[in-house]
């Protein structure tokens, strides 16, 4: 399909085996006012910020349906909505969601430790997959901890679970921890 095609023109060109055509609207915010806000306060602060919708949520975050929901020094709880948008070929929610999930809550259990002024990003992440999650597993819920703080490196692991509370997924990431200047 052309990207020039509007979504009623794309529709169109399609196979009548495809079935009726779904969309979802995602809306975001400036992020660069998000990343100004940050920069003013630690990363617990910031985190906070967030969950109160004092600062705006990154883009990812209603693209990939997430929610911050718990912030604690050296812990972060988020939720996700998995639906059939994030479905791969095989009928079942993409790994690769989980692993920004994994990714995102082990960030932010490390953000929530950093004073003002202080960066981070991955440089490993290690994901083991324990189950297959469809629509039916729920809204997912994902917990991350920080194992080791650090200056120049900080460790954490993240799980995400099913609404039933079954384990669908595990990590460890490694964080380069940075300067960041305003």
């Amino acid at each position: 399909m052309s990207t020039d095609l509007t979504p009623a023109e794309a529709a169109a060109d399609v196979p009548e085996s495809w079935g009726e055509p779904r969309s979802r609207t995602v809306t975001w915010y400036d992020p660069l006012r998000t990343a100004a806000g940050g920069l003013e306060r630690s990363g617990l602060e910031t985190l906070e910020a967030l969950r109160d919708g004092l600062l705006a949520p990154p883009p990812i975050v209603p693209l990939m349906q997430m929610d911050l929901i718990a912030v604690e020094t050296g812990r972060v709880e988020f939720s996700c909505l998995v639906d059939e948008s994030v479905y791969n070929p095989i009928g079942v929610v993409h790994g690769g969601l989980v692993c920004t999930l994994l990714d995102t809550v082990a960030g932010c259990a490390v953000h929530s430790t950093l004073p003002r002024g202080t960066g981070y990003t991955s440089i490993e992440l290690k994901v083991t997959y324990l189950r297959a999650v469809t629509a039916a597993s729920g809204p997912l819920r994902a917990v991350g901890r920080v194992v080791k703080p650090g200056r120049r490196v900080a460790f954490a692991e993240g799980e995400v679970f099913d609404a039933a509370g079954r384990s669908v997924a595990t990590a460890s990431s490694s964080l380069l921890v940075f300067p960041v200047e305003g």
